[in-house]
């Protein structure tokens, strides 16, 4: 099933879970699962999504922090 290109898609970077990482979605659909920011550029670049500007708050719903904000992984490197 094949959808019209959106304008603007709906994409989401969900809260952290427990180990930072965090869940990116389009609509209903799980694209992947970034450990930081580069992952969400990546993600996108694999989704065809690679002309969204990842820190532009219009574009990206980013829940639970911005695109600075990956909890739990300063604890990973200790």
């Amino acid at each position: 099933m094949t959808y019209p290109p959106a304008e603007h898609p709906h994409i989401v970077v969900h809260a952290p879970a427990l180990d930072g990482s965090r869940r990116v979605t389009e609509g209903e659909v799980t694209l992947g699962v970034a450990s930081h920011l580069d992952d969400v550029v990546e993600i996108l670049r694999m989704a065809d999504l690679d002309r969204i500007e990842v820190e532009e708050d219009d574009l990206i719903d980013w829940q639970g922090g911005g695109p600075d904000e990956w909890p739990g992984l300063t604890e990973l490197d200790h």
